[in-house]
């Protein structure tokens, strides 16, 4: 749920970038240690330099429920995200999206209606315990029904250890929103391609027979990351052509076919320690959004650092969180006033955070 919501003034739409910057850093200085700005990974330069805390969605969220003093915590990422930081944070706290409407194409992708019916029918075919798990890449409500079904969250650092417990607690796994996640991770420990299956909500039986879903293991909801999705298998061979020196390194969002043909494939963290860790003159081509891939290029500037894709792989909805907005949110929070907040509603929120404190427990 939202609250306050408020669009952009048009007044902010006419600042010059100089006016923007210079005001943003005026009202972080005037909130002082009533404000913490959180800012994810694929976030531009122009918003990230300004966070008190960089990180991926999870971090950032665990990040903002230490600091007890904050009375407001503007996520500069996605919707999730901040629902996650609602649900960590204490109630006294107020988060804040900058932009109400910077969501996630892939979250977007499991609608709960959808994942309920999924479940019952799964369940009604198979007499073997089924274990959810959710990507943190995914609504609150998701991350509920996976605390209310004896299910778990997972990173894209933790989903290893994630998987391997749920085999532990059932025979089968009921895996969403991310196909791709959940494939190149249930491979890596050994499961056959064959003994998974796609789960498509819009035919019936998920596009599969009942036998299918008798007989599978993994059970993979039919989303992806829309970036991701944009290295192709050509890029890496083109790569290795024009420069045989090239590391390849890859999220685990992207395909199994790519990430197959990769050097390394890693979550957000393990992509920039790799690289950081790297010897100089080292040459990387890496597999994720374009922001994060110049922000290591500018960071590191004694290795060679390049996006794998020769076409600018930018996450739009991360896009939507820009100066303006930014500096509009921090400007109410002077005048007293919390706009664009992001409520989860209590009885969602404590299934999700069972669902959570599974996951944390095993991490």
């Amino acid at each position: 749920m939202n609250k306050n919501i408020e669009l952009l003034p048009q007044s902010y739409r006419e600042l010059s970038d100089e006016e923007i910057q210079g005001q943003i850093a005026r009202a972080k200085e005037q909130l002082g240690k009533d404000l913490i700005i959180l800012g994810h990974h694929y976030q531009m330069d122009s918003v990230i330099q300004f966070a008190d805390k960089r990180g991926d969605s999870l971090a950032l969220a665990q990040f903002a429920s230490q600091q007890k003093r904050a009375k407001y915590v503007v996520f500069c990422g996605v919707h999730f995200m901040a629902e996650s930081a609602d649900m960590l944070t204490n109630p006294e706290q107020s988060v804040i999206l900058p932009d109400i409407d910077a969501g996630c194409s892939m979250a977007d992708m499991a609608e709960i209606d959808d994942v309920e019916s999924a479940w019952k029918t799964i369940t009604e075919i198979t007499k073997d315990k089924v274990i959810p798990i959710t990507y943190i890449n995914s609504a609150a409500s998701l991350k509920a029904f996976c605390g209310r079904h004896d299910g778990a969250v997972c990173t894209s650092s933790n989903a290893q250890k994630i998987i391997e417990w749920a085999f532990k607690q059932g025979k089968k796994l009921f895996f969403f929103p991310d196909q791709h996640l959940g494939r190149n991770t249930a491979f890596k420990l050994g499961i056959a391609l064959e003994e998974m299956i796609l789960w498509n909500p819009k035919k019936n039986l998920g596009g599969n027979s009942e036998s299918d879903i008798q007989n599978s293991k993994v059970i993979l909801w039919n989303g992806f990351c829309s970036i991701h999705e944009m290295f192709k298998t050509e890029h890496i061979e083109n790569w290795r052509k024009n420069d045989p020196d090239i590391n390849i390194i890859v999220h685990p969002e992207c395909p199994f076919e790519l990430v197959q043909k990769a050097d390394y494939a890693g979550s957000t963290s393990y992509i920039i320690n790799t690289i950081k860790n790297a010897g100089a003159g080292t040459k990387w081509a890496v597999g994720t959004e374009v922001n994060l891939v110049n922000r290591l290029k500018n960071e590191l500037k004694d290795r060679e650092v390049h996006s794998l894709s020769p076409f600018q792989c930018l996450c739009s909805t991360m896009f939507r969180i820009r100066p303006p907005y930014l500096l509009h949110v921090l400007d109410q929070l002077l005048n007293d006033r919390v706009v664009n907040q992001v409520v989860v509603p209590e009885d969602e929120a404590h299934w999700a955070r069972v669902s959570l404190d599974r996951m944390l427990s095993l991490s």
